[in-house]
């Protein structure tokens, strides 16, 4: 380990939108968190704001190259320098394994009242340090809107109504013949977080519900994004700990690759549960080596998620929700993928559709009216749009790069919001922009055959529920009826929404989590302290109580006992 020191680790508050123009303060320097002290490493990696990127792309590259090569020299007071995390070699990864598993006994044992205290303060945190995260996501490309909705989903799961749905589900307690009969949930021990390069802050902080649960947990911050998720460890989880009293390795925040570090917490005896975000073909192989190795797999895959217009809904509200598909150019895992569209209003939304998505613009992430965001590699953007529009797909709008004023550009880094017609629910899911979770501002509205209504109800809601995802499906009508039996039939989402925002958050329901390809084959709505706990029942007989009437008595008075 190397004996170079930290830079300033907390920077001046500054104004949302700061840190995507470049830095008002220091440059934010995080070492290893483990075991309640900062681990100065050997190698760095560096956050340079994004606005440096989408300005001249070779620069913010020959940037982070130099500051790599020499941390002290020029390139360190460049005003698009936001921040470094030190990367963790082996040791230090094993040496937060030994931390966390030596504070989750302890940590295990405290009172869940005191427990689920942290709650509402990591919520109390996040509204305090509010226009520091929003800087940090907008420089990590976040578009500043895009910034806003992920901390008030956030603020959502800590919300003092899910937080007592959250103790509730933790431990109920029951009187019966004479006994205490409790049910609770207790900790599963380490667990170990891998989040996801769109959005590793946000997902990161999901883990203050497996410490809620009584877990302690080590946190993988993504090299290539690794400040934001580091800031939200480091200067506001541990501190509420340390209030708390919790012990030191509670809560370990780490910089590496994935596929190494993920390696030891498989090899490792010291983990219970990995908390894995990634795409599904990886994260199916990864649960069958979390099986193999005797760990939990809590998985969050990827989603393709549908929305179906019927013929009575308010079809300006329901285009508003269908453009939220573009939100961050598609690469968000809870944006609606696919639509199916009554055939009756199939054409008049598509034109509300295509008008709705001139809204959506490309930008630098801190001007308020953005909500793309670039897209580095387009290649299957392409591939994929090719081959809709080689098999019965109609373009709708859109299918070009663009520059960043919106320009359409062979060379743009952005890509427009684009809208494929597809006619017919039969073969349809044939087609991989309908069948699969694309990640790009790539849509198509699916126009099934036209039938009587109850028969075309029966394909629409078979269609929605035969999809091999299942993170979120949502519904656009007035009809109580077509609800009753959208919300009675479909079963493979961990999330339905009627006539709201598909990505809307909400309290007491799950935030994330689904069946099928988005969650394995232990998918379900994922409520993480529940996802990381497990269940126990105790019965505490009061004093008198005889053992013998506890085994033959049957509680029932016509029944007699033996």
């Amino acid at each position: 380990m190397s004996s170079d020191t930290l830079m300033p680790r907390q920077a001046p508050a500054s104004g949302a939108g700061t840190a995507g123009g470049g830095r008002a303060g220091p440059v934010r320097s995080y070492g290893s968190y483990v075991g309640g002290r900062d681990i100065v490493g050997d190698q760095w990696v560096y956050t340079v704001s994004s606005r440096s990127l989408l300005e001249d792309v070779f620069t913010s590259v020959s940037l982070k190259r130099a500051l790599e090569q020499d941390p002290h020299g020029p390139a360190a007071e460049h005003r698009y320098v936001v921040g470094r995390c030190a990367v963790a070699d082996d040791a230090v990864v094993d040496e937060a394994l030994v931390a966390a598993s030596n504070a989750a006994a302890r940590w295990g044992r405290a009172p869940v009242d005191h427990r689920m205290r942290l709650g509402p303060m990591f919520r109390d945190s996040l509204i305090r340090h509010r226009d520091t995260i929003l800087d940090l996501l907008v420089a990590e490309a976040h578009p500043v809107r895009l910034a806003r909705w992920e901390l008030s989903c956030l603020l959502q799961v800590f919300s003092a109504e899910s937080c007592s749905w959250y103790r509730q589900l933790m431990e109920t307690e029951f009187e019966s013949g004479g006994r205490r009969l409790i049910v609770r949930r207790r900790a599963d021990g380490v667990v170990c977080v891998n989040p996801p390069q769109n959005a590793p802050a946000p997902s990161a902080a999901l883990s203050v519900l497996a410490l809620m649960a009584g877990n302690a947990v080590v946190v993988r911050a993504p090299r290539s994004i690794a400040l934001s998720t580091m800031y939200i460890l480091r200067e506001l989880v541990g501190p509420l700990l340390d209030e708390l009293g919790a012990p030191p390795g509670t809560v370990n925040g780490l910089c590496g690759t994935p596929q190494r570090m993920i390696r030891r917490w498989l090899d490792s005896p010291l983990v219970n549960d990995i908390f894995y975000f990634g795409g599904s073909d990886e994260g199916l192989r990864f649960q069958l080596d979390c099986v193999a190795s005797g760990k939990k797999p809590i998985l969050e895959l990827a989603g393709n998620d549908g929305l179906v217009v019927w013929a009575d809904a308010d079809l300006d509200m329901a285009a508003e929700a269908i453009t939220e598909c573009f939100y961050g150019s598609g690469q968000i895992c809870m944006v609606p993928n696919y639509v199916v569209a009554h055939p009756a209003v199939a054409d008049e939304l598509l034109a509300k559709v295509q008008q709705a998505v001139r809204d959506v613009r490309p930008g630098y992430p801190d001007d308020e009216d953005v909500l793309l965001s670039p897209v580095r590699r387009s290649e299957r953007f392409f591939a994929l749009l090719s081959d809709a529009l080689n098999n019965g797909g109609r373009l709708v709008c859109g299918g070009q790069r663009t520059e960043l004023d919106g320009t359409p550009s062979d060379t743009g880094v952005f890509l427009q919001p684009t809208v494929v017609r597809v006619d017919g629910l039969t073969g349809a899911r044939d087609l991989a922009i309908v069948g699969q979770e694309t990640f790009f501002p790539l849509l198509p509205v699916v126009v099934p055959e036209p039938a009587a209504e109850p028969v075309l109800l029966d394909r629409v809601l078979d269609f929605v529920d035969a999809n091999t995802y299942g993170l979120r499906n949502s519904l656009w009508s007035r009809s109580e009826q077509v609800i009753d039996e959208f919300v009675g039939r479909v079963g493979n989402g961990g999330l339905l929404k009627v006539n709201d925002s598909h990505i809307g958050f909400l309290p007491y329901l799950p935030s994330h989590g689904g069946t099928g390809l988005t969650g394995g084959v232990f998918g379900e709505a994922n409520y993480p302290i529940v996802k990381t706990s497990h269940l126990q029942g105790v019965s505490i007989a009061a004093p008198g109580v005889s053992p013998r009437a506890a085994v033959f008595d049957s509680g029932d008075p016509s029944v007699p006992n033996p």
